[in-house]
């Protein structure tokens, strides 16, 4: 495989490992859980997946950055948002999801219950 050709593989699967909070490793050091992609017939890279608390850290991270502030500061409206787009990428499947997330959104879980519930109902 050309070195460009290989270089042009990783950059292009970067983002989507950024955005969910793995990190690319070489694949000779890659571990039992970690994942070899191949490019061109030979291992180009692994990705070494986060774990899940870790990744919902870095959810709640990104969506601060796409709102540009501190979910706390947010309206109830997008809070509810907020918490229906976690509940379809399966935050509250994470021990403890719930808490995390109303602490990141300056809620209760009490709150945070009744924006699921909300969402059930409708």
């Amino acid at each position: 495989m050309t070195g460009s050709g290989r270089e042009s593989f990783i950059a292009a699967v970067k983002p989507l490992v950024d955005a969910m909070g793995g990190e690319l490793v070489p694949p000779d050091e890659a571990g039992p859980d970690d994942v070899v992609l191949a490019w061109e017939g030979a291992d180009a890279l692994a990705v070494r997946l986060p774990q899940l608390a870790d990744s919902l850290d870095h959810i709640l991270a990104a969506m601060e950055r796409r709102k540009g502030k501190p979910l706390a500061d947010l309206d109830r409206k997008a809070k509810q948002e907020v918490v229906r787009i976690l509940e379809a990428r399966g935050a509250f499947s994470v021990r403890h999801g719930v808490e995390t997330v109303a602490g990141a959104l300056g809620v209760s879980r009490f709150t945070v219950y009744n924006y699921l519930n909300r969402e059930k109902g409708s």
